[in-house]
């Protein structure tokens, strides 16, 4: 491994347990004074409060530092002792230059955090990349955490030294319809975003068209864009197809699982079909509702309009893997010698009767729909365990 990069690792492999500052210190001693180091990984550990006081200092003279990674290092602390733990680390890693990459995820800060995470994201004016998914935050953080985004753009405009904000993953945070407005404004305030993920936040079609419309439309640099798991219906679908046209460097499209709908397939398909988005490489659709039509507006749209495009995911929709126009896609791909279709393993056809259904109000059914299916998933076991302290730590009175 390069001496740029600092990876804190035990000698039998196991993750440590790190309480006292005599606890971290013989791990950390080549640290000390270290202006080649570049990255420092921490993730798998977990830090009491005097072990991250003690790293913090010695944070403070890693001057070259430019990733921090520093996720899952608080699994089986107390409450009480993450606050002081994370800000001492956060306080320190404001005083370093170059630091443009900070990954906070799998952490289970709550709500209760968000004030603490907000104070540093909207003075961490070198950062460029922002990782903080599955920290159990709820549409509360969520809302300081995106205000503290917003403040960190009007602090970059006002000092040019400081690099755009290129990528925010915030995924599994419960950020749900509440937040969203405070997104949109977020992602309106930076507009040189490059990579946005937000997966599994419990989004509805309102949240969705406002961050579509009202925030993501205006980055027109976006090139990797993942909001797979939350609910878009046709409405969400309406608002995807009137934006997705801004990105013309755009090379991966995430919306499977979303219930995009039948009619979403289509209006998607065409959007697409208008040819502004040439470099699109990745498309994820699957599970989303969309019959035939929508295939059909999808293959349409590959040639001409998609002549880079190498992964379209389209299992678990509402069409046969046998009709004519999976095999005339198939055939697309074949001829370009590159690119390909999923395995269309986990099929559902439509009936006749739900092909003569009016999709005039879906809404409410498919929402139904959606509810009914996150309340029958099981996530990860980390996940899990990621929202239950955030709960509690949300619930409790801190010392």
């Amino acid at each position: 491994m390069s001496s740029k990069v600092f990876i804190l690792k035990s000698r039998d492999g196991k993750p440590l347990k790190l309480d006292t500052a005599a606890d971290i210190e013989p791990h950390i001693a080549s640290l000390e004074g270290n202006e080649t180091v570049e990255e420092i990984r921490l993730c798998g550990h977990t830090f009491g409060i005097k072990a991250c006081k003690a790293l913090a200092e010695v944070l403070k003279t890693n001057k070259n530092l430019q990733v921090f990674n520093a996720a899952d290092i608080f699994t089986g602390r107390l409450i009480s002792e993450i606050p002081d733990a994370l800000s001492a680390l956060l306080t320190a890693l404001l005083t370093l230059e170059h630091l443009h990459t900070v990954d906070l995820s799998d952490n289970a800060f709550g709500g209760r955090l968000a004030d603490t995470l907000g104070d540093f994201y909207a003075r961490a004016g070198p950062l460029r990349h922002l990782l903080l998914n599955n920290n159990g935050l709820g549409p509360a953080g969520g809302i300081i955490v995106a205000n503290s985004i917003r403040q960190l753009a009007v602090l970059k405009a006002s000092t040019p030294a400081y690099p755009p904000l290129e990528t925010i993953v915030c995924g599994r945070n419960r950020l749900e319809n509440g937040s969203m407005a405070a997104w949109a404004e977020a992602y309106a305030a930076h507009k040189s975003l490059r990579t946005v993920k937000m997966v599994q936040n419990g989004i509805r079609q309102e949240g969705i068209s406002a961050l579509l419309r009202d925030g993501l439309s205006k980055n027109h640099g976006l090139q990797t864009l993942d909001l797979q798991d939350n609910t878009f219906t046709a409405a969400g679908a309406y608002a995807l197809a009137a934006v997705v046209t801004n990105w013309s460097d755009l090379l991966e499209l995430g919306v499977g699982d979303c219930l995009l709908s039948a009619r979403g397939g289509v209006l998607l398909g065409e959007a697409l079909g208008l040819g502004k988005n040439k470099a699109l490489k990745t498309i994820r659709l699957q599970y989303n509702e969309i019959d035939v039509k929508g295939v059909e507006a999808i293959k349409r749209a590959i040639n001409p309009s998609l002549p880079k495009l190498q992964r379209l995911e389209l299992n678990g929709n509402k069409f046969s893997e046998d009709e004519l126009v999976v095999e005339q896609m198939r055939e697309i791909f074949g001829d370009r010698g590159f690119g390909e279709l999923d395995s269309l393993s986990d099929m559902e056809e439509e009936t006749d009767e739900e092909d003569e259904e009016d999709e005039s109000d879906e809404g409410e059914d498919v929402v139904k729909q959606a509810e009914e299916a996150e309340d029958a998933k099981v996530p990860q076991e980390k996940d899990k365990k990621v929202d239950a302290l955030a709960d509690l730590l949300d619930g409790a009175k801190i010392a």
